[in-house]
Parts: structure tokens; C-alpha cells; sequence
């Protein structure tokens, strides 16, 4: 099997056996190309390939300074590809059964304070074509917990204001029910009053945020930038991203007594683990406090 061959089959099958989202699917494509780039400079054949020259691979990925948390993802890749060559019968073994995926030391993400998303909100002109629609943008980032991706794809028939719930379409296709604030639901009203003076393009009717130059959905690249831009307007020195708004939205619901189930839920978290990362940023603040306040620490 040529490598182009191969990996055309291996993304025609995480198409249609494991249902993966569209952004999953694009990284393992790229990481496992990155392998067979590799493999090929090398004069390796797939059929050949040894659990040695996958760490040699590995540790070229090193050198050039990729990170650990990328390295990890790029295995997980590189495990999915021969466990289908594999299945497919391809190979009769899997080298990469002993590819060990690296240590990664826990980072707590950045998490803005209300104060400091009401800054941000309040940073965006209302004059301009696109404040509403970015004002909400920004506060539903923040009320609903959402990814960039979730947020991009939001489609009007699955906004329900009167209810107070929109239906989200997360990793995996999965979907999920998410309450929406009353603020959330006035400013994204106040948007859709604008909205009916774009010209949208064909085919995208039904997407709730769109862009005023194109006539299409929002990228997740257009939103960044935006939320970048707002940010130094805001005079907020940290770094913030669309994902910083939804560990804000965890974090604010823990610190609030929210049950970390509930949290999950809303999250759209697969795995209770991948949500008790907030109860380490919990732990974190309450250090500072103890530290900052107990009168055994003031001088």
C-alpha cells in the first residue's frame, strides 16, 4: 500500500467508523502525514516500521520543539493509524502498542474574573456594524460554557430563547441541551435585530453568527482575534482566548457551589476527570487566600 493510499483509507475510516468531529479528524490526518513525510525521508516502508524508528520520530518532534501536550496528541494519532492498518489486515502486528505518550505537568488555564469580562464586553463599540453581534458573541461564550467551535456552528432552529436553552453539537457530533442566561438571551435578541441587514450567503441561513463582510459563519480564527483585540482594549494584561471565557463560565459555576456533574453536563466533558481540573484551579485560589489572609501569614 502506497503511503497517500494509506492514508486516504485511514481518513475515509474515522469518517465513517468512529464519527469524529471534523476538527479531530483534520489533526490526526496532519499528524499521521507528518509521520509518513517522516518515514519516507528515512526509506522506511509502512510494512517495516519498528516501535524504535516511531521513538526516533518522536524525538525529531523533540528537537524542533514541539510540546508535550502536542507530541501526546500526535501519538494518539500515530496509535489510531496502526491499530486500523492492523484491523485492515495491512500488518499483522502494531508497533506502536509501546509508543509512550509523554508526562504532561498540569497547566491551570487562565481565568478572567466577572469584573473583567464585563470590562471586555463593555470594551466593544455598539456603533460599529458588528458590536451587538459581538457583545453577543462574548456573553454567550461566557453564560453557556462553550467551545469556539460549538459557538460557530450555533444554528438559529436550535436556539430556543423562550425556554432559555440552545442545542449544541460538540465533540464528536454529540449533542447537548445548555440553559442560556436572560442576559445571554437580551443581547443575542438585540443582535438578531441587526442581523436581518446582512446579506447572507446561500446556505447558511440558519447560522445564528455571521459575518457582516462575507455573509458566512463566523471562523474560529475571526473570533480569537476579535476577543484578542477587546482584550487590549479592556487594558487586561492576561492572555485570553475564546476557551478562557469557558473556564472562566467552570470556574465561576465551582467557586458558586455548582455540583461537578452538573458542571460535566454542561461541559459536554465525556470523562467526570477531564472536569476536575477546575477543583485543582479551586484548590489553587484557595491557597492564595489562606497565604494572602491568615494571620500566620501577615507581616
Amino acid at each position: 500500500m502506497e503511503n497517500s493510499d494509506a492514508l486516504k483509507h485511514f481518513r475515509q475510516y474515522l469518517m465513517l467508523e468512529k464519527s469524529l468531529s471534523a476538527n479531530t479528524l483534520q489533526a490526526y490526518t496532519d499528524d499521521v502525514s507528518k509521520l509518513l513525510a517522516f518515514l519516507s525521508d528515512e526509506g522506511v516502508r509502512l510494512e517495516d516500521v519498528t516501535l524504535g524508528q516511531l521513538h526516533l520520530f518522536i524525538a525529531t518532534l523533540s528537537d524542533i520543539g514541539i510540546s508535550a501536550r502536542s507530541e501526546a496528541r500526535i501519538i494518539s494519532g500515530i496509535r489510531a493509524f496502526f491499530q486500523y492498518l492492523r484491523m485492515d489486515g495491512f500488518r499483522q502486528d502494531d508497533p506502536s502498542e509501546m509508543l509512550e505518550s509523554p508526562k504532561i505537568s498540569m497547566k491551570l488555564p487562565e481565568v478572567l474574573t466577572v469584573k473583567e469580562i464585563d470590562r471586555i464586553i463593555a470594551s466593544i463599540d455598539r456603533t460599529a456594524p458588528e458590536g451587538q453581534r459581538n457583545r453577543a458573541i462574548l456573553e454567550t461564550l461566557y453564560s453557556c460554557g462553550l467551545r469556539v467551535s460549538e459557538l460557530c456552528s450555533m444554528k438559529l432552529s436550535e436556539y430556543y430563547p423562550d425556554e432559555g436553552f440552545i442545542k449544541v453539537t460538540g465533540k464528536g457530533d454529540k449533542q447537548r441541551l445548555v440553559p442560556v442566561s436572560p442576559k445571554a438571551v437580551k443581547e443575542i435578541g438585540l443582535y438578531l435585530s441587526d442581523r436581518c441587514h446582512i446579506s447572507i450567503k446561500t446556505g447558511y441561513e440558519d447560522y445564528l453568527f455571521i459575518s457582516y463582510r462575507t455573509g458566512k459563519p463566523l471562523s474560529r480564527v475571526m473570533i480569537f482575534e476579535m476577543i484578542k483585540k477587546q482584550t487590549a482594549m479592556a487594558g487586561i494584561a492576561k492572555t485570553v482566548s475564546p476557551h478562557t471565557f469557558r473556564h472562566s463560565f467552570a470556574t465561576h459555576l465551582l467557586e458558586g457551589g455548582a455540583n461537578l456533574r452538573a458542571i460535566q453536563c454542561m461541559l459536554g466533558h465525556e470523562k467526570i476527570a477531564t472536569t476536575e481540573i477546575y477543583t485543582h484551579i479551586d484548590r489553587s485560589r484557595l491557597r492564595e487566600e489562606i497565604i494572602s489572609h491568615h494571620p500566620r501569614n501577615i507581616r
